[in-house]
């Protein structure tokens, strides 16, 4: 690690003195980790592209409506007064972030998130293929415009495009489902003039991030970046350079078979050290890192910033612009096995191991953490499996007084209101008990619930008056199907005379 100046860390690499953008241009990747990735990758957009087309009994099996307040997770439907779980699940979510950075660092950017996967495996490696690797694509940038030029451009663009539109379809099939994006690609745009401006507007936003933005994204717009460097610590797993077992870096010099070519005075000293001139003798053992044990295993070579797709080089220590791609990883593996150095020179690992390979990544902050995300992940799915299908509210109607029918009975005037929470119609039987017989009649039809819908009205109570001890008294409500299963239950009070 560079601990004499720090300067790398006053800049970004994709953005130059004058604070103009310097375009990246990566060499492809490959080796284990990247492989790792690219079926990764390729799980993920399975489940992204085609968990839309997944349904539960007609309805998608996710949904995120947020225009309508419509969400359905994995066929469980959420409705306002569900909320709640939403807002928990938000926090889990949170802390989860939290945690995995506290714990592995920025790992969830290189490996899981949508940005990188549709950048790294999508849109670069369509690059790579019409364009070619690193040095092809710097010399077709410089080149002058001629039909190949044009050619490759307006292939690798138009492929762009194509792509956005497909990520742009799907994303707006997780907000108002893939029958409704089908219904807009059916019918003219006139007709769903709203709908068509938003997948306009999504394709757009899509083909600017990934043909333009890129990189950007990560180094300079997303906020989890600059949480990075508040949530990690020296304990923190990253993509880390051993710079223990690296510097001092060197070149790695190569000796000479036979004499130079431009020897002069024919000299046999070049044999004696190993086929090298005497010029370069002293370099050589200097320099040599197979010989040399006053060099590290690092040899300069660069490559571990040549793959970085956010160009920064991580021998200078953890930098925000890392999202631990791991490519660096790989670029470095591949030279290690050739010196026949061992691997991990740079790996995924913390500081404080670095360090002192003793230490280990437990610490008392990541612990704490776990124990609350497992209290949460434990209270969201109680929420969820004890949430009901539907839920009654029963209360006195406002500014209404008991009433004496003169037969011996008080009655009380109740409004309700039921929320079916299901996609299915529910045939119900209200039953009402308590410390006393309760008779109940219904203000008009007994209720139907439809599916997804409120229903509301009116309903008496009727108790006899010497069975009312108090003024007012608990009544429990029951709300039971058809089979006879208890679908919910709440409490209401009934209002007497004073005795």
């Amino acid at each position: 690690m560079n601990t004499q100046q720090e300067s790398y860390r006053d800049t970004l690499a994709t953005v130059d003195s004058k604070g103009k953008r310097v375009w990246i241009f990566p060499k492809m990747p490959k080796g284990k980790f990247y492989e790792y990735r690219k079926y990764l990758s390729y799980i993920f957009l399975v489940i992204l592209f085609g968990l839309p087309f997944l349904k539960y009994k007609g309805e998608p099996l996710v949904l995120f409506n947020i225009l309508e307040g419509r969400f359905i997770i994995f066929g469980v439907p959420i409705t306002h007064q569900d909320f709640y779980i939403l807002v928990i699940a938000a926090i889990i979510g949170v802390l989860f972030i939290v945690l995995f950075t506290v714990i592995y660092g920025r790992l969830f950017c290189g490996w899981v998130c949508p940005q990188t996967i549709f950048m790294e495996m999508v849109f670069r490696r369509v690059e790579y293929a019409i364009e070619g690797d690193a040095n092809a694509q710097r010399r077709l940038e410089k080149a002058p415009w001629t039909t190949e030029k044009v050619f490759k451009k307006t292939l690798k663009h138009s492929i762009f495009v194509f792509v956005s539109i497909l990520i742009a379809h799907t994303f707006l099939s997780y907000i108002i489902g893939v029958d409704e994006v089908w219904a807009l690609l059916s019918t003219s745009p006139s007709e769903k003039m709203t709908g068509f401006i938003a997948m306009i507007v999504f394709t757009a936003a899509f083909y600017g991030v990934f043909a333009f933005l890129r990189e950007q994204v990560c180094t300079t717009i997303c906020p989890y970046g600059r949480l990075q460097g508040v949530m990690v610590d020296e304990k923190s797993l990253a993509v880390t350079y051993d710079f223990v077992r690296g510097e001092p870096r060197g070149k790695l010099i190569k000796p000479r078979d036979g004499k130079r070519s431009d020897c002069k005075d024919g000299c046999s000293t070049c044999v004696d050290k190993g086929g090298m001139c005497p010029a370069d003798a002293l370099k050589f053992e200097l320099d040599n890192v197979t010989n040399s044990p006053k060099k590290g295993d690092c040899i300069d070579c660069d490559l571990c910033v040549q793959v970085c797709p956010t160009g920064i080089d991580i021998r200078d220590g953890i930098q925000l612009e890392c999202v631990n791609c791991t490519a660096c990883m790989d670029a470095c593996d591949e030279v290690m096995v050739k010196i026949n150095k061992p691997t991990g020179l740079i790996r995924i690992d913390s500081y404080e191991r670095v360090i002192d390979a003793k230490k280990t990544i437990w610490n008392k902050r990541a612990l704490a953490y776990t124990a609350v995300l497992v209290i949460l992940i434990g209270l969201e799915s109680f929420l969820i499996a004890s949430r009901t299908s539907i839920e009654i509210l029963v209360l006195r109607t406002p500014g209404q007084t008991f009433i004496d029918s003169g037969d011996g009975n008080i009655t009380n005037l109740y409004g309700y209101k039921l929320i079916n929470k299901t996609r299915d119609e529910l045939e119900i039987k209200i039953v009402f008990d308590g410390k006393h017989k309760i008779e109940h009649t219904f203000v008009g039809e007994a209720p139907v619930l439809k599916p997804n819908q409120k229903t509301e009205g009116s309903l008496f109570l009727k108790i006899n008056k010497n069975d009312l001890k108090e003024r007012s008294t608990s009544v429990n409500v029951q709300v039971f199907d058809k089979k006879g299963r208890l679908l919910d239950k709440t409490t209401t009070k009934f209002l007497g005379p004073i005795k």
